[in-house]
């Protein structure tokens, strides 16, 4: 796929309806031969819009305005180009424990919770949070995750989580005004409970902080998955994280979690970890796969603002 096509996809399934934004941007970029021409200087993992996106307004660049933010990253794109090079995507939305919540409220307890693609682990408190799936309060912490959930019936309790780990190739500490800055940079602009919402949630990891080791998802995972405690459930899970894996590494990933003991929950684009005979997938949003142990459940939005059950 061309970087053009990519900017356009983007702008059509994840922006739209989501940001108008960076859909107006993304359409932009899709059409200009001038930034293409930069991007496709650059490895194709560093072309995503989410990675350009968010480097622009880490270094306080426009984003509300495609001629500008072209101005903007043609005149500045030597110190644009060492921040993409040197950065990953790596938004950490805690709105996707509410996704995650029926599956790990259904385990049995307690847990020991191993994320991979920690980033800053905020994905790693689901028991501290507090949620709403319509009129359904669960939990009084926060921040409170709302959540519209079809399919199925909200979960009852919190789960129980005993020890929680983390696995990145560059895990971030919250606690670090640069690590910090470039979580809220990936936040898209006009999202501010989203902005709330990692504040609320970075007071909670900095309280009690997660162990976050440094290190390769298949290669460095069985030596941190043996860490857990023998007298809890192990769940392996990742959200939105594979696709910047090369398909060799997905393909070893998944080999090494289904040999390890416990569960493996996985929330990802179809496209990435694909499924046989998924259902059609609800209208008007781009949609991930919510699946336990292979099985795919559920339909997800990208920031668990929604999740359509049909496991």
């Amino acid at each position: 796929m061309s970087t053009a096509d990519v900017y356009a996809r983007f702008a059509a399934r994840e922006a739209r309806g989501a940001s108008p934004a960076y859909e107006r941007l993304a359409r932009a970029v899709s059409r200009d031969h001038a930034l293409l021409a930069l991007l496709d200087a650059l490895p194709p993992a560093k072309r995503q819009p989410n990675l350009l996106f968010g480097v622009v307004r880490l270094l306080g660049g426009p984003v509300d305005d495609p001629a500008a933010f072209h101005d903007h990253v043609v005149a500045n794109w030597p110190a644009i180009e060492a921040q993409i090079r040197g950065r990953a995507t790596q938004t950490n939305e805690a709105g996707r424990c509410a996704v995650l919540l029926p599956v790990l409220a259904s385990l049995p307890q307690p847990l020991a919770l191993l994320e991979v693609g920690a980033s800053a682990g905020l994905c790693l408190y689901p028991d501290r949070y507090a949620y709403r799936y319509g009129d359904h309060l669960l939990g009084d912490g926060a921040p409170v995750l709302d959540c519209t959930l079809t399919g199925t019936s909200p979960p009852d309790r919190l789960p129980e989580v005993v020890w929680r780990a983390g696995l990145d190739l560059n895990p971030l500490d919250v606690t670090d005004a640069d690590d910090y800055a470039w979580l809220d940079a990936l936040i898209w602009p006009e999202h501010t409970h989203r902005r709330e919402r990692l504040c609320a949630a970075a007071t909670v990891a900095a309280a009690d902080p997660p162990l976050l080791v440094r290190g390769d998802l298949a290669t460095d995972l069985p030596a941190l998955a043996a860490q857990a405690p023998p007298d809890a459930t192990l769940v392996v899970f990742h959200t939105s994280v594979l696709y910047l894996v090369p398909l060799p590494g997905r393909a070893a990933f998944v080999e090494v979690v289904r040999a390890l003991p416990g569960h493996w929950i996985a929330n990802e684009d179809p496209r990435v970890l694909p499924y046989e005979a998924l259902p059609e997938p609800p209208a008007g949003a781009f949609h991930n796969v919510l699946g336990l142990d292979g099985t795919p459940l559920a339909w997800t939005w990208g920031h668990g603002q929604a999740i359509t059950w049909f496991g």
